[in-house]
């Protein structure tokens, strides 16, 4: 690892701790910050916060000479190969976030980069919605500086995963690393220094940086709040919710795992929306208000008008459908988003062509082959034997279902023929003619 001169803008909860590990890793780091406070803690060897471990590590890189303080932003930059922003974003009253840290710390260090001959990286690590890189950020370096980002100077997004009380731990062993980059070639300075970090190391667009920390704080909240809904009931039944949840965290195939996290079409089945409302229904007895748990239905049917709106805004009446079952691989049909979807559709005076392999009413039996004629009684006389049929017949292809042979048929589409895909089947982007429903 080469030794780098970073200068890190902010001396808050991220920046302290960003500047002691990185000062750790053998590289000078200088410390920017407005508040004389904090840089004479830093000068002085001592933490301007409480965290395990961050007091040793700044006293020993200001006595091996490898960390200081400032509060003159321009001679920090002036100083430094990559500048970290790491001021702070708080929030206001209606969940916006206020930016104006972020955007005057830009113009500095753009100011300073205007009369700089040498290359520098700029990385921003305060935590910040989607598109202000591009709205905020890149306008901000680009006004001040007379250059232009991702060309004549690098600019990077890089989200931090710090808990406090330990982030020294997880700075030198992060879950991940991510990097976004205006440019990829931009991101090599950064992937440097971080190159001896375990784990995975991904870099991807800004956009994607941007919103990956949203992601996991939104989810971790998303999980204490289920933990505490199921609690409530565990609570009201006289069951103690620890062994409950020991035994649903040891399944890592299913509950602990990406297994149901790909963004796609609603769900179904005989099994989840069942016991879903059961639930639901339980907890009501019980006079408990669970909004997380009651929710769920709702977002479900929210989901699947969104994947009928898909279908109806383009207008045109022949449709095909591929994909009938509640998923691949199955001949069940009850509760499945696909049925709901074409009654819907039908209600609409839609004309339909349905095609599921592993569909025959000759074989449906039992609550499965009621639950199709309750919804759809004419089902016979849309349900066709041959993939050609459906596609020869629709103007809107929708596919449901992640199979090789639907694969095939978005390949071989005329043109005009538009394709709505709620299962990602060709793994592509949206386009006019492609209509991914969560990409």
């Amino acid at each position: 690892m080469t030794p780098t001169r970073i200068s890190i803008f902010g001396l808050g909860y991220v920046g302290a701790v960003s500047a002691a590990c990185l000062v750790r890793e053998g590289h000078t780091v200088i410390g920017v910050d407005p508040n004389q406070a904090k840089v004479d803690l830093i000068n002085s060897g001592q933490s301007p916060i409480v965290e395990d471990g961050l007091d040793v590590l700044i006293r020993e890189g200001v006595s091996a000479g490898r960390l200081s303080a400032v509060s003159d932003a321009a001679a920090a930059v002036a100083g430094s190969e990559i500048s970290f922003v790491c001021v702070g974003t708080p929030s206001a009253a209606n969940g916006s976030l206020d930016l104006r840290y972020v955007q005057a710390v830009c113009s500095e260090i753009g100011t300073v980069l205007k009369g700089l001959k040498r290359p520098h990286t700029v990385v921003i690590r305060s935590t910040i919605l989607p598109g202000t890189m591009q709205t905020i950020v890149l306008p901000a370096l680009r006004q001040a500086s007379g250059l232009e980002p991702g060309k004549d100077f690098a600019v990077l997004n890089n989200p931090e995963f710090l808990r406090e009380g330990t982030a020294v731990n997880d700075y030198f062993n992060p879950p991940k690393t991510v990097i976004g980059a205006l440019l990829p070639a931009n991101a090599l300075p950064l992937e440097r220094i971080y190159a001896d970090l375990p784990g995975p190391k991904i870099t991807t667009s800004l956009e994607t940086a941007e919103l990956v920390k949203y992601v996991d704080n939104v989810w971790h909240a998303l999980k204490v709040g289920f933990a505490n809904e199921i609690g409530a009931i565990c609570k009201q039944l006289e069951i103690d919710s620890h062994p409950v949840m020991d035994i649903f965290c040891q399944d890592r195939k299913l509950n602990i795992s990406p297994t149901y996290l790909k963004p796609g079409f609603a769900f179904g089945g005989s099994c989840l929306p069942k016991d879903v409302r059961a639930l639901t229904y339980k907890s009501r007895q019980l006079d408990l208000k669970l909004p997380i748990i009651g929710s769920i239905l709702e977002s479900n049917e929210l989901h699947l008008q969104r994947a009928m709106d898909m279908v109806t805004r383009h207008g045109r009446r022949p449709l095909g459908v591929l994909g009938l079952s509640f998923k691949p691989g199955t001949d069940d049909l009850r509760e499945s988003p696909m049925v709901e979807l074409v009654e819907r559709l039908l209600g609409k005076g839609y004309d339909l062509r349905i095609y599921d392999r592993n569909v025959s009413l000759a074989s449906l039996m039992g609550a499965n082959r009621e639950f199709i004629f309750r919804h759809i009684p004419h089902i016979a006389k849309l349900l066709v034997p041959t993939l050609d049929e459906v596609t020869q017949h629709a103007d809107v292809l929708v596919v449901s279902h992640n199979s090789p042979e639907f694969e095939g048929a978005i390949r071989q589409i005329r043109p005009g023929q538009i394709v709505v895909d709620y299962a990602r089947v060709s793994g592509g982007r949206s386009t006019a003619e492609y209509d991914g429903i969560a990409w």
